[in-house]
């Protein structure tokens, strides 16, 4: 009798990490970001028909439950969406559909409280108590909130950028790096699609000019925000250990691991992405029944 698979996928804006797990094999597949935000029904479907079904095993009968972790599914109608897509492309399985910030907090915190955070393309943050999340920050976006993510630092990069508050030094190596200028930019960022992911991308030109007084000024002012908006508003913060996860909490932990002691807060686990904590989640899951 084969071993159950079980699919659990952690998605961003930006990418998805996906894993086809048993008690003795793991198989990890990568496609693009899945938002239902961004994307339709028709664009995911084919999404995931193209990039992740083709390393799926044939006829897909052998998977046993699916588990998705998702940028944009605290909204029921969205988690509905993806879960009916799900269905019809794995039918017989057993589909889970659930927000981002759950799979940050069982990735982060396994089965203990505690505070998790998301540092990527967006941010968020919530309260789980080893079981379920009791407290959570709403989800804004990129326009209204996300502090402290990559798309916010991005877009302070291109805001110093454009109105030349950058000094001589960073402004020459921002156009000799991106050879970009305002009409190109303010026509990525209002008129074409993913504004978020492109805002994102200049994040990078911070960890790329690590030590100049304007960048760690811009990182230290975004993380602070995120600190001060989300983190700080949880009494359970002074009580238990805080994690972080996100391109942009990996890249920029120092600074993270400062703030926390700032605030006198203790710092927990920071990693790059939820999925190998997800991994681990759900191995001990499967081991356990």
């Amino acid at each position: 009798m084969k071993p159950p698979l079980v699919l659990i996928a952690d998605s961003g804006s930006t990418k998805t990490a996906w894993c086809l797990l048993s008690a003795k094999s793991k198989k990890r597949i990568h496609t693009q970001g899945i938002s239902p935000y961004f994307l339709s029904a028709e664009q995911i479907t084919e999404v995931l028909k193209k990039e992740l079904l083709p390393s799926m095993p044939a006829g897909r009968g052998d998977i046993a439950e699916v588990h998705f972790y998702g940028t944009g599914l605290a909204d029921p109608q969205n988690a509905r969406l993806l879960k009916k897509i799900l269905n019809g492309l794995f039918p017989g399985s057993s589909v889970h559909v659930t927000h981002d910030l759950m799979g940050a907090a069982r990735a982060l915190c396994g089965h203990a409280g505690g505070i998790a955070c998301i540092l990527g393309t967006g941010s968020g943050a919530c309260y789980f108590n080893g079981k379920k999340i009791t407290k959570s920050s709403p989800g804004l976006g990129f326009i209204l909130g996300d502090e402290g993510s990559g798309a916010l630092l991005g877009k302070k990069v291109l805001q110093y950028y454009l109105y030349h508050t950058f000094d001589e030094t960073l402004y020459a190596l921002f156009e000799q790096k991106y050879h970009t200028g305002r009409d190109a930019i303010l026509e990525q960022v209002y008129k074409k699609p993913y504004p978020n992911r492109y805002l994102a991308s200049y994040s990078y030109f911070l960890s790329e000019n690590r030590g100049h007084f304007m960048v760690e000024n811009i990182l230290e002012d975004g993380l602070n925000e995120f600190f001060s908006m989300h983190v700080v508003s949880y009494t359970e913060s002074r009580n238990h250990p805080v994690h972080f996860t996100g391109g942009a909490a990996w890249a920029y932990r120092d600074i993270i691991r400062a703030l926390c002691g700032s605030y006198q807060l203790t710092p927990g686990n920071i990693i790059k992405a939820p999925i190998d904590g997800l991994i681990r989640y759900h191995t001990e899951e499967l081991e356990g029944r």
